[in-house]
């Protein structure tokens, strides 16, 4: 399962997104979904949004894409999508993330860590 740290993701170019990021969390959705489609990701795919940028996708699960939307912490949300998914899942879990806070906590929970390059070199 591959869970995804949107803010860090999508803040790691220096796109504009900035000025509208509901608009760019849509575009990002997006591209998730393509690349599922594509085969150039393998689901499922978890998707977490926090703040301005919940209002570009709504939450619940289409084609591949899972989007959680954050009410408070966005790292709190991912770390408990990363332990849900690692309890019961039987595959590997792997997080897409620079924060080095967030790997902590997540590799303790025995996520793998990849940083957002890996994911953006894959994307539609």
């Amino acid at each position: 399962m591959l869970v995804v740290d949107a803010a860090n993701v999508v803040g790691s170019r220096p796109t504009g997104w900035w000025r509208d990021r509901a608009g760019a969390a849509r575009s990002f959705v997006e591209g998730l979904r393509a690349s599922v489609a594509a085969g150039r990701l393998t689901g499922p795919v978890t998707v977490v949004l926090e703040g301005k940028a919940r209002a570009g996708a709504p939450s619940g699960t289409a084609d591949g894409v899972a989007v959680v939307h954050a009410e408070g912490s966005g790292d709190d949300a991912l770390v408990d999508v990363v332990r849900h998914a690692a309890a019961s899942e039987d595959e590997k879990v792997v997080l897409v993330t620079a924060d080095r806070g967030l790997r902590g906590r997540a590799e303790a929970l025995g996520a793998a860590v990849v940083g957002p390059k890996w994911l953006l070199e894959r994307l539609a």
